[in-house]
């Protein structure tokens, strides 16, 4: 890994993803979670903060080292139980059917097999238990959509392997997931970027 990946992209990552518009979500989501939590992609750990009593525990599961090391002082600063694990979505550390409530927020993005990572989500979570997301990806105008198409492959190469025009519902869907709520619209900012998808959903 260079200094870019390794060092520098993960601390602008951590403060790209601290905006006040993501709150919102992050709060919603650490609301409605429960029991044992699996954050898939958990980063820097901006979503701690909001988990409450209600839940037994954390597994946050990232590939990056340096990320994870800014999620450990995140973890300190809350009364839940938090279990840091340096793997991939791809390949969960996780055991089967072990899980209550799968949290995953801007992050099938950057995932390099996004449907093996649905997959996986999709093992690991009990019957029964919860999918919160929140996602950015494919536009519905099709003005930006093609934007989004034309800017991505240079965009994974600067922003860590984020795919601008990858539509998480559908990814979601593919694994037998059935969505029980979405909400979508833009963020501030430019509009390639900002398009989100959030919601909850179940296994079929």
């Amino acid at each position: 890994m260079g200094f870019y990946s390794s060092w520098l992209f993960p601390r602008v990552l951590d403060l790209v993803m601290q905006q006040k518009q993501m709150i919102p979500f992050r709060r919603r989501i650490g609301k409605a979670a429960r029991g044992r939590v699996l954050d898939v992609g958990i980063g820097s750990g901006l979503n701690l903060p909001f988990y409450g009593d209600q839940i037994e525990r954390v597994f946050g599961v990232d590939p990056s080292s340096e990320l994870l090391h800014f999620a450990a002082e995140r973890a300190r600063e809350i009364s839940v139980p938090v279990e840091l694990l340096r793997g991939s979505g791809e390949a969960l550390p996780i055991d089967d059917n072990s899980i209550d409530t799968l949290v995953v927020t801007f992050t099938l993005c950057t995932v390099t097999n996004a449907t093996a990572v649905i997959g996986e989500m999709r093992r690991v979570l009990r019957p029964g238990g919860r999918v919160l997301f929140a996602e950015h990806g494919r536009a519905p105008d099709a003005g930006v959509a093609r934007w989004q198409d034309k800017l991505t492959p240079a965009w994974k190469r600067v922003a860590g392997g984020c795919h601008l025009n990858r539509k998480p519902d559908d990814l979601i869907r593919s694994a037998g997931f059935r969505i029980d709520d979405l909400e979508t619209g833009y963020l501030k900012g430019p509009r390639p970027m900002g398009f989100v998808y959030a919601g909850s959903a179940q296994a079929t």
